[in-house]
């Protein structure tokens, strides 16, 4: 049996709600399309909280990504981030906090609550 690599990145694996796919649009039609040419998402090792995820600007995507086209940008995860993030969704909210970017669902298929075991708070900065 031969398992067939796609380089394509499926909503099943990250969805991305329209309010983020919309904003990132708009962000990436203010960029210069030589110097940038998708959105990264990353993950990072994070604190008690658990891992750190964001999103940056690339110029490329490497042979290690898996690439998602939307209309008006594109978005690449590299297989090893891949793994922290199936089944999450990538939100856009504008509410009295601030503008941002929210990764909800993270824990989807690798299992964990995402707060810290000592003092319950979301996201880390436990002491």
């Amino acid at each position: 049996m031969t398992l067939e690599y796609s380089a394509e990145l499926t909503d099943a694996e990250i969805a991305v709600s329209l309010a983020a796919r919309s904003k990132l649009s708009e962000l990436m039609s203010d960029m210069d399309e030589d110097e940038v040419s998708a959105v990264r998402v990353y993950v990072s090792g994070g604190g008690c909280g658990g891992m750190t995820y964001g999103m940056t600007f690339t110029d490329k995507p490497t042979p290690f990504d898996k690439v998602m086209r939307h209309d008006g940008f594109a978005l690449v995860v590299d297989t090893v981030a891949l793994n922290y993030l199936q089944g999450a969704e990538i939100d856009f909210v504008d509410d009295p906090v601030g503008a941002r970017f929210v990764f909800r669902n993270v824990f989807a298929k690798t299992g964990g609550s995402g707060t810290c075991g000592t003092c319950g708070a979301a996201g880390g900065g436990c002491a």
